[in-house]
């Protein structure tokens, strides 16, 4: 997620002090309590100060909104499969890659680990027609191979 926490804290520090010095500002004059002004160039300091942190803490909120949304995603993939919907949740990632109805049938298939002509069997069709649909499966998923195929699917679903 984030690879240098004390960043965060950094900024949360320095929005606390600059918000903390503008609410004295603001509570000394509302009672009426003499405060001593910053000189300018120091009262310029917390200015810049607090405009940094407030556009840092917003592209931070953005980042870390990114993060959870992915976590999310994440966690309701996981959720899905511990559900019993493994093959609900295949069935979207086939379809997310542009597999044709034969392409994720014969996917399946290979997916179970049979051959080309066990395939072609099955689907009572020629072994060359297997072959090539393989091929676009691993075109569009951007594999070489069963293998790849396997670990990509493991990969991008489990992970």
């Amino acid at each position: 997620m984030l690879t240098r926490p004390w960043i965060v804290w950094v900024l949360v520090i320095i929005q606390g002090l600059c918000g903390a010095y503008f609410l004295w500002e603001i509570v000394a004059s509302v009672l009426g309590i003499p405060s001593v002004p910053l000189r300018w160039n120091a009262r310029e300091l917390v200015e810049a100060g607090a405009s940094v942190g407030l556009i840092l803490g917003a592209v931070l909120g953005i980042r870390l909104a990114l993060v959870a949304q992915s976590a999310t995603h994440r966690a309701e993939t996981a959720r899905r499969l511990t559900s019993g919907e493994f093959a609900s949740v295949v069935e979207d990632y086939f379809a997310k890659l542009g597999l044709t109805n034969a392409e994720t049938e014969v996917a399946w298939f290979v997916l179970k680990g049979m051959s080309l002509s066990e395939i072609a069997d099955l689907r009572q069709t020629r072994v060359g027609t297997v072959k090539a649909q393989c091929t676009a499966i691993y075109r569009k998923a951007g594999v070489s191979g069963k293998s790849q195929l396997f670990s990509l699917l493991v990969e991008d679903i489990l992970l």
